[in-house]
């Protein structure tokens, strides 16, 4: 067997673990060339209406067997992994863990960002925060709202008895993701770091985004006890060593918030660039440089990145989607009128239009600029005409509709608008979204040929860590990425139609949720049948009353 070559190069890996997958990329740093890659899908539990929870064993597996796998497909090309220098890791942000630091064990699942069990949590909390001093936002840029850690983790504390055992005990250690990766990563309940990074922390709801610490008056309104919190460190430092498998030894020096790992690989590092992220959720953010800005029109703060311990750290504005891509998990899944999530492109194309049909996905609510909990689900402009086809268009239409309003909130709080978007995830991959998204903003569209800007820019941080130093960051060390450049093809008037039409539509599904509804107590035999056989009855029903009372 030949010896492994050496590819003339360090190498750097990011991993990616987000809500329905996690990936391991190996990058060169001086081209951001990538030289291997592999990917798991991962699963999300339903326990109850408007839960949603993931196997904690699951995520750090998936990201064990990404690594392990991608190793062998590097032996495979003959490449000697000993080139990796350093790992970054990014993540899906405000997804809860608490674990037993002695055991390793998760004490729960983990509570995904999309859950809205805590709903009643928030009413409360809500109730106790002064009318003219709403501290929460004032220290972290945030909306009190189901969104965010702070009160996934009270729910915890508050109903599983071997959370509160553990804190008693002084046995539980809390994390968003990055956390629980890199203590597993390191050596778990065998001297496994407890870390976060300021990006992550800035999504708790306990970080004073001002201090960059901990905050005790936070901790003390959500009866957080500290001492079961990660220590935070800068986004591109050593955190420590890999203590298994392959790379084995490689320190892990990078961890971004998988949408600030995209603002770093799409290098919008300068005041005002920005970017959007299509994937589960839409996520869009703005750099605002070493400022805090608050916004006016519903957007959050949030730390952007801090590339290194006694480096600045950089803000963002942040306009958060809850529902992009799940809408089209949604209509595989729950609906089945596709097979595939690349087919939607195909029905979206068949159909050109929506036909007046427009889709609210609003499954857990509306995020930003809105933050209406109460808000559901609806697609209206339904006619006799009206087919599968019209409702892929429609759901693609979705996604770049609540792009627009985050974007024209966006406008208004920096008072320069955005001349393009720069844009990334999985999603960018369909044409007519991105032809929609330019059409209804009416701005070009950029997007990058590197297709994963998430684990490129994990990757990044952990390359240009100190102690490992084989990224540059410098702007004229920084490789050219190629773009492609989408630009608008309709006219203003027809987009300023279909979107006012549109955000009509969003008002009727404001405010559906009041009390405790018949619907969140429906019978388990009830709850299993999919939502056509509720659409077809009911229209079934319907005709079947015009029939008998005469009606045409």
């Amino acid at each position: 067997m030949a010896a492994p070559k050496s590819v003339g190069e360090s190498l750097v890996g990011g991993v990616v673990q987000e809500t329905n997958s996690s990936r391991f990329l190996v990058f060169n740093p001086k081209t951001a060339e990538v030289f291997g890659q592999h990917q798991v899908r991962i699963s999300q539990e339903l326990p109850k209406e408007e839960w949603v929870e993931q196997d904690p064993h699951e995520i750090i597996q998936s990201v064990f067997e990404c690594i392990e796998k991608t190793c062998e497909q590097l032996s495979e090309l003959n490449i000697d992994i000993s080139n990796i220098k350093a790992i970054g890791i990014s993540n899906q942000r405000e997804t809860t863990l608490v674990w037993d630091r002695l055991t390793g064990e998760p004490l729960y699942n983990a509570i995904a960002w999309l859950d809205l069990r805590t709903q009643s949590t928030v009413e409360k909390l809500s109730k106790k925060i002064p009318g003219n001093n709403n501290f929460v936002k004032s220290k972290t840029g945030l909306p009190l709202s189901t969104y965010f850690s702070a009160v996934k983790l009270r729910w915890l504390l508050d109903n599983v008895e071997s959370v509160q055992k553990a804190v008693e005990e002084g046995r539980a250690l809390f994390g968003t993701v990055d956390s629980w990766l890199i203590w597993n990563l390191t050596g778990g309940a065998e001297g496994g770091v407890h870390c976060t990074d300021v990006t992550n922390a800035s999504r708790t709801m306990l970080f004073n985004i001002h201090s960059l610490e901990w905050d005790k008056e936070l901790c003390n309104f959500f009866e957080i006890p500290m001492n079961i919190l990660p220590s935070v460190c800068s986004s591109s430092e050593i955190y420590g060593q890999m203590k298994s498998g392959s790379l084995e030894g490689v320190p892990i020096s990078g961890c971004l918030g998988d949408q600030s790992a995209a603002l770093v690989g799409q290098m919008c590092f300068q005041e005002g660039q920005a970017k959007n992220t299509y994937g589960a959720g839409c996520f869009l953010l703005c750099n605002t440089g070493r400022k805090c800005v608050f916004s006016d029109h519903g957007l959050v703060t949030t730390v952007a990145y801090k590339l290194g311990k006694n480096k600045p750290a950089c803000y963002a504005l942040e306009g958060s989607v809850a529902i992009a891509g799940e809408v089209i998990r949604w209509l595989k899944d729950n609906l089945g009128i596709i097979e595939s999530s690349e087919e939607i492109e195909e029905l979206a194309k068949e159909a050109g239009t929506s036909y007046g049909c427009y889709f609210i996905p609003a499954f857990s609510g509306l995020y930003a600029p809105h933050w209406d909990p109460s808000a559901r689900g609806i697609i209206c402009g339904l006619t006799q005409f009206t087919n599968k086809n019209h409702i892929a268009f429609a759901a693609l239409e979705a996604v770049c509709f609540q792009t627009r309003e985050i974007l024209d909130a966006m406008n208004r709080d920096c008072g320069i608008p955005l001349s393009h978007l720069q844009v990334d995830g999985k999603m960018t991959k369909n044409k007519i979204l991105m032809q929609l998204q330019a059409d209804i903003l009416r701005i070009p569209v950029i997007k990058p040929t590197v297709a994963d800007t998430t684990a490129l820019g994990a990757a990044m941080a952990a390359g240009a860590a100190e102690g490992v130093g084989v990224w540059s960051l410098k702007p004229e060390d920084l490789s050219a990425v190629v773009m492609e450049r989408i630009e608008p093809q309709i006219n203003a008037m027809e987009s300023d139609t279909r979107y006012s039409t549109w955000k009509k539509a969003t008002m009727k599904s404001m405010g559906w949720i009041t009390t405790q509804t018949p619907e969140s107590t429906v019978s388990p035999a009830f709850s299993s049948l999919p939502l056509g056989f509720f659409i077809v009855s009911s229209l079934l029903m319907l005709i079947g009353a015009r029939y008998i009372s005469g009606m045409p």
